[in-house]
């Protein structure tokens, strides 16, 4: 399937407009399904983000917006997700062309988590403790405290190329639940879905609440982290790049969300219900061509079950129709770039080296009208180690390691023997043994008999260097403000302060 696509051109989208870049220069944005130019976008400099930062500041400040009751703040995130329904398919398409997404997926689980994560923080929003009144203690004395949650103010949000617009949404939709503003950068493989986005949430909100900044990261994103203006920064991406962030936050001590990197350990019980299982494992891997943080990426297989898993696995992957993501037949697309694709490649060339048994995919494939794209089949090894550079390091890509156990202890152990510890996954039959596996797991979400299972309404994020903070439900919201304690003394007599006799005892 061929289809030509018409250049677009974006500007930045600064306080409710779009500007141009302050020195007129753009960048490209090309299809990874077949190479092609797709839109020309601005390359911002950092006296853009001087300006987008000033816009949200200026819009943080006005009180109309930041002490915005509960109940009408709940409807503009409403309404927010009414403007995404209304332009699903706009943004199903600009996010297919730049990002290699399928629109099968995006159509049918991106949207519609989009929808429902800004629905789902409005009915938060209606119970969230913004005031609450302490009791009142018998020490220090008689007095009436509360606790006040207050906006953070500007956060910055940095966002990656795997899904732009999902977890563009993640970080928007908290923030202005809580009554912040933001300024978003984009990475600039993906940015025309998030443009698209800021522009849809400004028909609803003030300008300047929502602003996008697109450009190199190196310059933008550094630009953002450092800003004095700036008091909050959310950031998706590798751990590499999250521990410069978090060094950079640092600077100004500035409020912190880190969602990582991860490798994780997918474990297959010997009672495990292997016609879901097996297919359930291939999802958890090869969807987006496996570039996605929570992957499956390491499966663990008990000796019993092995050789049957092993030829269940490359019966079903060899079915897979790899093409181009805006056909609705597609199931695999392409990887992001040939940068990301040569990367891919290098790390299956490295799992051969170690020794571990290709038994599907590993190469590069052209693909019929997409010949100038970046396809990389779907690959699984065998006799892999856990210890293997292909088991450790994150590939982002279609790889899967099946790695063998004996005892379940010892799978436990080798799927906690990692850096990461973002996701994880158990299948069997007996969901008492799968509770008690899932305690064991060092992981900060845990699938039984499925994957990528993520829920608005509850959080998701990492242990270890899988990241800091969560994102998604109740405490996303939290994430999102902070505290002040309220101190109102009820002793109308001096004498009767705890404070007084401590100092003034003599007197």
């Amino acid at each position: 399937m061929t289809v030509k696509v018409e250049v677009q051109s974006f500007p930045l989208f600064i306080n409710g407009k779009w500007e141009p870049a302050s020195n007129q220069e753009t960048f490209d944005v090309f299809n990874p399904a077949t190479g092609e130019l797709v839109a020309k976008v601005a390359k911002g400099t950092a006296a853009d983000v001087d300006r987008a930062v000033q816009a949200a500041r200026d819009a943080f400040d006005n009180t109309e917006w930041k002490n915005m009751n509960p109940k009408d703040r709940a409807k503009v995130l409403y309404a927010i997700s009414y403007q995404i329904a209304a332009h699903a398919e706009e943004l199903a398409y600009l996010e297919a062309i730049s990002s290699g997404g399928t629109v099968r997926r995006i159509g049918n689980s991106d949207i519609l988590q989009m929808v429902d994560l800004f629905q789902t923080l409005a009915n938060f929003t209606l119970e969230y403790p913004f005031s609450e009144t302490l009791p009142v203690p018998p020490f220090p004395g008689p007095a009436h405290n509360f606790v006040w949650r207050e906006p953070i103010g500007v956060c910055a949000a940095i966002t990656p190329w795997n899904l732009p617009m999902v977890i563009a949404t993640w970080k928007i939709a908290p923030a202005l639940a809580m009554g912040n503003t933001v300024v978003i950068k984009p990475a600039s493989y993906t940015p025309l879905s998030t443009l698209k986005l800021a522009e849809l949430i400004s028909n609803v909100v003030p300008p300047g609440v929502i602003n996008v900044v697109t450009g190199p990261g190196a310059e933008i994103g550094e630009a953002l982290v450092r800003h004095p203006k700036v008091d909050k920064v959310a950031f998706t991406g590798s751990t590499e790049v999250g521990r410069r962030i978090m060094g950079l936050a640092s600077e100004t001590i500035k409020n912190t969300t880190l969602e990582l990197g991860g490798k994780s350990p997918n474990i297959l019980l010997e009672d495990a219900d292997l016609s879901i299982a097996i297919p359930g494992s291939l999802f958890g891997v090869f969807l987006h061509s496996g570039q996605l943080c929570e992957s499956g990426t390491r499966l663990f297989v008990p000796d019993s079950l092995y050789d049957q898993v092993v030829a269940g696995l490359v019966a079903l992957t060899s079915k897979l129709k790899l093409g181009n993501p805006l056909d609705p037949m597609t199931d695999v697309g392409p990887v992001i770039s040939k940068k990301q694709k040569e990367t891919i490649l290098s790390y299956i060339e490295a799992g051969i080296q170690e020794g571990a048994t290709l038994v599907c995919g590993g190469k590069e494939v052209k693909v019929g009208g997409c010949e100038d794209g970046y396809f990389v089949e779907p690959t699984i090894f065998t006799n892999v180690t856990n210890d293997m550079k292909i088991a450790q390091e994150e590939i982002f890509g279609p790889v899967l390691c099946v790695i063998r156990y004996s005892e379940l202890d010892e799978a436990i152990k080798m799927a906690n023997d990692t850096i990461y510890g973002l996701a994880a996954g158990v299948w069997t039959r007996d969901v008492n043994k799968a509770y008690e596996v899932a305690r064991k797991l060092q992981a900060g979400v845990v699938w039984i008999n499925d994957w990528h299972m993520l829920r608005s309404d509850a959080p998701f994020g990492g242990y270890k260097q899988s990241g800091i903070g969560r994102e998604m439900g109740q405490q996303s919201l939290d994430a999102y403000t902070q505290t002040k304690h309220v101190h109102t003394s009820m002793s109308p007599e001096l004498e009767r302060r705890n404070w007084y006799g401590i100092l003034f005892g003599q007197n």
